[in-house]
């Protein structure tokens, strides 16, 4: 089936339905968009931050994360 095709059903059954169901089917549409923006969005940030730093942002991450504090809780 095309997209046209499928579309051109959709509207149709949508046709079919009480308003509150046809609100329902949009919002149910709706949600199904991701959200957000694309990673192509943020190439713009690349080398914003520089080399030497995320160096040393990953060592920190390295070294902090994932250990256990066993008197923490």
């Amino acid at each position: 089936m095309t997209n046209a095709a499928i579309r051109d059903k959709l509207i149709a059954q949508l046709g079919k339905l009480p308003y509150d169901l046809q609100l329902r089917v949009v919002n149910f549409a709706t949600s199904l968009i991701p959200k957000g923006i694309t990673g192509k969005n943020l190439l713009k940030f690349e080398r914003a931050i520089p080399a030497d730093k995320l160096q040393l942002m990953s060592k920190s991450i390295e070294e902090s994360c994932e250990k256990v504090d066993s008197s923490e809780w």
